[in-house]
């Protein structure tokens, strides 16, 4: 079966998930802006949500982490939680 490991930033709106994604392409760490502004547990580690398989995330974060680029930072990526990063760390 697929497995990955991702992590990822939650935030409430769109507008400050984009703002993050810029300051990411600028050069700002993704775990450190994880820390800094996640609104998940995750975000203490980094954004780090392990390893996972399809299906055990929500349909929305599963096409992105399963579907797009190894290494790239996907989003906004929208769910019932709010609006994501997604950076997709490994794919076997």
């Amino acid at each position: 079966m697929t497995q990955a490991t991702a992590r990822h930033i939650l935030v409430k709106s769109k507008e400050a998930c984009e703002d993050l994604k810029t300051k990411i392409e600028g050069g700002a760490d993704f775990g450190d802006m994880a820390k800094e502004h996640s609104e998940c547990p995750s975000g203490k580690d980094g954004g780090s949500l392990g390893s996972f398989g399809p299906g055990q995330m929500v349909p929305e974060f599963d096409t992105v982490v399963f579907n797009e680029e190894v290494g790239a930072v996907h989003g906004p990526v929208q769910t019932s939680f709010g609006y994501h990063l997604i950076e997709i760390t490994s794919r076997s």
